[in-house]
């Protein structure tokens, strides 16, 4: 079975999300990346250096540039004819464009693998993560999103696919880039970092939030989350949002603080490798998940654990 890969990136890096995917596509069968996007050839070559990869399609147009989905989705649709299945990271991203791919192709879409069984088989979380179900279609095409989280990240280095360049044009003058808002991190990015301290609402307020969780972050070189009930109060931008209508992280350190342990929020980081609790109620649901738990005033069990650190 071969497979094709869209790419994430900013038009200047491969991002890691890409190097997860990867190591599922690979499970399928021989991979080619789709490097769709402007002035990005730079990319194709990062791209090229990825270990297991044979091919590397470069669609570099101004139409790409902001990664429309309704143009990127008839680009991926054409070059199905060659394809058995069309893999993309789960991230907004590859959410855009893999329903409209699966949509065109007359095919349902598979959302969000956390493993391959089969060649045609494989698991996804359902009911907020608590029931993993095992999948199989029977389209002639898979159109299919990865959850980078499930799956290590392939080598980016290794290496020496051939870029070929792609004369089509999707242009479907459906949708027009207005502008963007990006934050500028100075941590890690959420979902590729190896240390998460995340806070919740018993952080009473957005300056508590700050004072309490930020140092401990830069103490352990962590990137900074938040549960759905302290985005939604104002403790923290949107950016940090862990959970099911979040981002889902599965990093090596995962620090709670003052977070209860609703579904939600387990749905998005229960599969960390080790999770530390810090919440003074005995019964918060987090303490079932995590590893290590401390009962305790996080007003004073956080500061002091800063310090010694």
């Amino acid at each position: 079975m071969r497979t094709l890969l869209l790419v994430e990136h900013d038009n200047s890096a491969v991002k890691d999300a890409t190097l997860s995917a990867v190591t599922a596509a690979a499970k399928l069968g021989p991979v080619d990346l789709l490097v769709a996007g402007f002035a990005c050839r730079a990319v194709a070559v990062a791209a090229a250096g990825i270990a297991g990869v044979d091919k590397v399609l470069l669609a570099d147009h101004a139409c790409y540039e902001h990664a429309l989905p309704e143009n990127v989705a008839p680009l991926v649709a054409n070059l199905m004819v060659s394809y058995d299945a069309f893999l993309a990271p789960a991230t907004s991203k590859g959410k855009s464009v893999a329903p409209r791919v699966a949509a065109l192709l007359d095919v349902m879409q598979i959302s969000e693998i956390l493993s391959v069984e089969g060649e045609r088989s494989f698991t996804r979380a359902i009911y907020a993560g608590n029931v993993i179900a095992t999948v199989e279609s029977t389209d002639l095409k898979l159109v299919i999103t990865v959850r980078g989280s499930a799956f290590p990240m392939t080598s980016a280095t290794g290496g020496s696919a051939a870029v070929e360049p792609l004369s089509v044009v999707a242009d479907a003058n459906l949708s027009t880039f207005v502008g963007a808002e990006i934050a500028e991190l100075e941590r890690p990015e959420l979902t590729s970092a190896k240390t998460v301290v995340a806070g919740g609402r018993a952080l009473k307020d957005a300056q508590t939030f700050a004072q309490i969780i930020m140092p401990l972050a830069d103490k352990l070189g962590a990137s900074v989350g938040a549960s759905r009930a302290a985005v939604d109060a104002g403790y923290a931008p949107n950016d940090y949002q862990v959970g099911q209508t979040g981002k889902v992280v599965a990093p090596e350190l995962y620090v709670a603080v003052g977070i209860s342990g609703a579904i939600q929020h387990l749905a998005g980081m229960k599969d960390s490798k080790t999770i530390i609790a810090i919440n003074q109620d005995v019964d918060a649901p987090i303490f079932q998940v995590a590893d290590i738990g401390l009962v305790a005033d996080l007003f004073t069990a956080v500061p002091d654990l800063t310090a010694k650190l």
